[in-house]
């Protein structure tokens, strides 16, 4: 249609058809057939100058006129659509051509569809076709320049690094400084960044840190740190790390972190931070302010089109917050223990010498082997050397020592003697938890049952003339060898003594 008016204006000129054909590059069947209909409805030269396109054809082929026309979207109600998680524009195309087809209407194509989009877009000076969806994105990063932090007594300075997150369909920004970048930091301020957002992304994009991503290799899915998954999925959000060297990937986080460091950091450059706490207070003053500045070349500001347009979208929070864990490792002991920050936690015997994983919190250690939880204790604190034992984790033959209690071994001991009460008492003291004492005291008092109680009083009795606090093996050692029976009583002297001559002693005249 576009080129029924220069093939007339061609023809007029005296042009064969073949020539406007070439030029054209046009069928000749279509020149053939608009000439045709020129001389069919009578059109000059002169009144071809005065017509638009549409006009002319509805003159040359006035059957087509009455044909339906197809079905203009509603490009407003796209725009809008496109908002929401997971909405493209080949989805609602399908859901325009579903519902002409229903109506028995003619629908445009997918380019055209596309064409018509974007030609809405620049007519009505909207923001394009929306690379950034509202809450599909959350993007992480630290700041690379650090903030003084002065110590109230030396005067020392140490840094204090900032952390900086954006959503890039507002660029609502948030910033928080930490004493260093280590795990614990980076969890912890993405704890206080859910908080502040009030609900979260689906997608988490960060940089390729070792505190958040462990591996990311060209043609290899991301290795992304344990904790680190941890929160994602406790927060129901997929980690997507940035391309390595790729600042591109985080492009809004990358700008923001100038822009921050510009409205927050050289802003509070002059000021001497004696406390953390302080230090951020004041960046969240700063933070905020920076948040409601209106934009330059479009209406609201952060905080408004946050507020407004992508909060709704935003998803909720759980009920409980996550609590940081820190995943180690650690090989399960003769004794089904594991030791950890001097503690010492069961394991079923089953696991015994085999490396598993341990999940710690503030109040939990959880153990897992092979990706699946065997232990659960409450995390023991204070002083070193304590122990958390499930009775169900032990053996059968130990399960019957953890049925006996101090007492019961020290009214047993009496019954044996002074000196096995004596060194029972002590055994139980040697310990820092008495629990630990319960199999030694079991094993010497048994020795009653082989060698009889008044044997182990006297052992124990010497035991304890060697050593203050003397062990099972000691005693056993003393039976063994029969020493309590070998006691050695010294020699009694004669009442009749035998004395010798002096002829003995080579004194013959000593008489004399």
């Amino acid at each position: 249609m576009s080129k029924e008016k220069e093939i007339l204006q061609r023809f007029f000129k005296g042009e064969s058809q073949r020539s406007i054909a070439a030029v054209l590059q046009v069928s000749r069947n279509t020149v053939a057939k608009v000439i045709r209909a020129c001389h069919e409805h009578r059109i000059d030269a002169a009144s071809l100058d005065g017509m638009d396109l549409d006009a002319l054809h509805h003159h040359l082929f006035p059957e087509k006129a009455d044909l339906p026309c197809q079905v203009p979207p509603d490009y407003e109600f796209i725009h809008k659509e496109l908002l929401k998680s997971g909405v493209t524009l080949k989805l609602l195309w399908e859901e325009y051509v579903a519902d002409c087809r229903q109506a028995n209407k003619l629908y445009f194509m997918y380019s055209q569809f596309c064409k018509r989009y974007r030609d809405f877009v620049d007519q009505h000076n909207l923001t394009m076709h929306i690379h950034h969806k509202p809450a599909e994105r959350l993007m992480v990063d630290w700041a690379g320049t650090t903030l003084p932090l002065y110590n109230p007594e030396t005067g020392a300075v140490t840094k204090a690094y900032l952390f900086v997150a954006t959503l890039p369909f507002s660029m609502y920004c948030y910033a928080e400084a930490c004493r260093d970048m280590k795990e614990a930091s980076w969890i912890q301020a993405h704890m206080h960044l859910m908080d502040f957002l009030g609900g979260s992304a689906r997608l988490l994009v960060s940089d390729n840190l070792r505190t958040g991503i462990i591996s990311h290799r060209k043609h290899e899915d991301p290795i992304a740190n344990r904790a680190y998954q941890d929160f994602a999925d406790h927060y129901g959000m997929a980690l997507l790390p940035a391309r390595v060297l790729a600042p591109k990937d985080k492009a809004a986080v990358e700008g923001s972190v100038g822009q921050v460091t510009t409205h927050i950091i050289a802003k509070l450059r002059n000021h001497q931070f004696f406390d953390l706490y302080e230090m951020n207070m004041a960046i969240r003053e700063t933070l905020e302010n920076f948040n409601n500045a209106p934009f330059q070349k479009k209406e609201g500001s952060r905080s408004s089109v946050f507020t407004e347009e992508e909060l709704p979208f935003l998803r909720p929070l759980p009920q409980c917050p996550y609590e940081y864990a820190e995943w180690r490792k650690s090989t399960v002991q003769l004794n089904y223990h594991i030791t950890l920050d001097y503690q010492n936690y069961s394991v079923p015997y089953e696991y015994v010498r085999k490396r598993v994983d341990v999940r710690l919190t503030s109040h939990i250690v959880e153990i897992y082997s092979e990706g699946r939880r065997i232990a659960s204790h409450k995390r023991l604190i204070g002083r070193r050397g304590q122990y958390s034992t499930l009775e169900e984790h032990m053996p059968k033959n130990h399960q019957l020592y953890s049925q006996w209690d101090g007492n019961r071994f020290r009214r047993w001991s009496a019954k044996c003697g002074n000196s096995v009460h004596t060194v029972v008492e002590r055994l139980l003291a040697s310990y820092r938890v008495e629990e630990q004492a319960y199999k030694s005291c079991l094993s010497l008092l048994k020795l009653s049952d082989k060698y009889g109680s008044q044997r182990l009083e006297t052992a124990c009795e010497l035991a304890l003339q060697q050593v203050p606090s003397p062990r099972y093996k000691l005693i056993q050692n003393i039976l063994v060898t029969q020493q309590d029976i070998k006691i050695e009583k010294p020699a009694s002297r004669s009442q009749n003594a035998f004395v010798r001559g002096a002829a003995y002693y080579g004194g013959e005249h000593h008489g004399e």
